[in-house]
């Protein structure tokens, strides 16, 4: 990424400013990536609290991943409560992802990538349909112990806008970039804290007043 030295100064300053933020969020993490993919799919263009009212409704009306799996996009859709384009391209994504895992394994479960490497593991994910690349990585960080930091679009919005990632740079060089600063044993940490961050009321309300940065 262009201006990379400058960035990674600052990338530093602000996890260590995160960190000693009295309020810590840890994040999720998952046993079966399954879980992952489908928390990852609904998260992705939701705020976290957003996202874990979702899950619950999923979970409340479907008896099970398999019942979300043959269900109807339209009728997804209407228990996540929108009927707008997102939430059915966020019910297609769903059924998607989860028939890509039938279709692999002859069931709904993805404990067969632990015993792959990280990378014949990611490779897999890659090729579920609906699997875009803050799904994979979410589901690598949170379920296969892959170092891996997931961006939601509000997280590069609010790196560019702050002056932390370029405003050119597209997701993959940003999270590649991201990876080389933070090590493997902090990658969840910081990804916790840098989507709260990028969340809050303070992120959404700086970014509708300062401009991206451009160098």
């Amino acid at each position: 990424m262009k201006e990379s030295r400058e960035y990674s100064k600052k990338v530093q300053k602000l996890y260590r400013t995160l960190k000693r933020q009295p309020a810590r969020h840890t994040g999720a993490e998952f046993d079966e990536p399954v879980d992952a993919i489908v928390y990852a799919v609904v998260s992705e263009n939701m705020t976290e609290a957003q996202a874990q009212s979702a899950i619950k409704k999923l979970k409340d009306y479907f008896v099970d991943w398999t019942d979300l799996r043959v269900a109807v996009v339209d009728e997804i859709a209407e228990v996540l409560g929108q009927e707008t384009a997102t939430a059915r391209n966020m019910a297609t994504a769903l059924v998607n992802s989860l028939k890509a895992v039938f279709e692999k394994y002859n069931m709904l479960s993805l404990q067969a990538l632990k015993k792959l490497g990280k990378r014949p593991a990611k490779q897999v994910l890659e090729k579920f349909a609906g699997a875009t690349p803050f799904v994979v990585d979410y589901c690598m960080l949170t379920a296969l112990q892959g170092h891996a930091i997931p961006l939601t679009p509000k997280m590069i919005e609010y790196l560019k806008t702050n002056g932390l990632a370029h405003a050119e740079a597209g997701y993959e060089e940003i999270e590649g970039f991201l990876a080389r600063q933070i090590p493997m044993k902090s990658a969840h940490d910081f990804y916790s804290l840098l989507r709260h961050e990028s969340e809050s009321p303070k992120a959404q309300k700086a970014k509708k007043t300062k401009p991206a940065k451009k160098t």
